[in-house]
C-alpha cells in the first residue's frame, strides 16, 4: 500500500516571519486523517525569515529530529547545548522529561529552509540529550545514508524509537532500493526536487505512506534529495 499526500493537500500555516506547511496535524491544522504514521507524528516545512525564529518554549516526551535544507539555524537549549546548523547537519533533540529551547535564523539577510521531524519515542521520562553531525553530500549521492536510527549504527544519531531515517540525492540514472522487512511500515518525503517512487511520480513536499511493501525503489531524479523512514 502506497497513499500518497501531495504537497497541496498539507496543511499551511503564514506568520510573516514562518512559512510553514504541515505534513500532518499540528498546532491550528487539524485533520483527524493526518495525525501521523507509525510512530512519525510531525513533519513540518518551515521557511524562516532573516534574523526571526521561535523563541524559547518547552518540549517533553519527543523525539525531535532538525534537517536543514538552505541556509543557517541557530540553537540555544536548557541542557546548554548551542549551535548554527547548516545543510547536512542533522540535529536530535530528545526531550524526555523536559527541555527549552530556541530556535533562529542565524542570518540576517538569508532564508533558512528547514525540516522538522518528531518521533513518537518508545519510553518516555528518560534524560533530555543532545545530538548533532554533518553528513557530506558525497555520502548521500545516488545512495541512502543512514542518519537516524535507535542504536546509532553506521555513525547514524541516535533517538529512543525504533524507527530509522535515510537521507538520499537523486539525479538522472541515479537509483536506489530500500527492503522493507515483513511487518513493518515506512514513510518517504520529498525534501526537495522530483523522483519517482516505485513508478510513482514525486515533487518537494509530497509524501507517501507505505505498508505491506518489501522493496521501495526511488529513481528519475531531478535535483532530488528525500528523507526515507523505516518505522515500526
Amino acid at each position: 500500500m502506497l497513499e500518497l499526500r501531495q504537497a497541496a493537500d498539507r496543511g499551511h500555516a503564514q506568520h510573516g516571519w514562518l512559512n510553514s506547511h504541515h505534513t500532518f496535524s499540528f498546532a491550528e491544522y487539524f485533520d483527524p486523517k493526518q495525525m501521523g504514521w507509525s510512530a512519525l507524528r510531525v513533519i513540518n516545512d518551515d521557511t524562516i525569515q532573516p534574523g526571526e525564529g521561535f523563541g524559547t518554549h518547552g518540549h517533553r516526551d519527543m523525539e525531535i529530529i532538525t534537517y536543514v535544507l538552505d541556509g543557517a539555524l541557530e540553537h540555544k537549549d536548557s541542557m546548554g547545548s548551542g549551535s548554527v546548523i547548516r545543510p547536512g547537519d542533522v540535529q536530535v533533540m530528545s526531550a524526555g522529561t523536559g527541555v527549552r529551547h530556541s530556535e533562529f535564523n542565524h542570518s540576517h539577510t538569508d532564508l533558512v529552509h528547514l525540516l522538522q521531524i518528531w518521533i513518537v519515542p518508545k519510553f518516555t521520562g528518560i534524560k533530555p540529550n543532545y545530538q548533532e553531525k554533518f553528513f557530506d553530500a558525497a555520502d548521500k549521492r545516488g545512495q541512502l545514508r543512514l542518519v537516524v536510527s535507535p542504536d546509532g549504527r553506521d555513525g547514524s544519531l541516535t533517538i529512543v524509537q525504533d524507527a530509522s531515517i535515510y537521507a538520499a540525492l537523486l539525479d538522472g540514472d541515479e537509483r536506489v532500493e530500500h527492503t522493507v522487512t515483513p511487518g513493518r511500515n515506512a514513510y518517504v518525503h520529498v525534501a526537495r526536487g522530483e523522483l519517482t517512487l516505485n513508478g510513482q511520480p514525486l515533487k518537494a513536499g509530497d509524501g507517501v505512506k507505505i505498508a505491506e511493501e518489501t522493496v521501495l525503489t526511488l529513481s528519475d531524479g531531478n535535483n532530488a534529495e528525500v528523507l526515507v523512514f523505516d518505522l515500526p
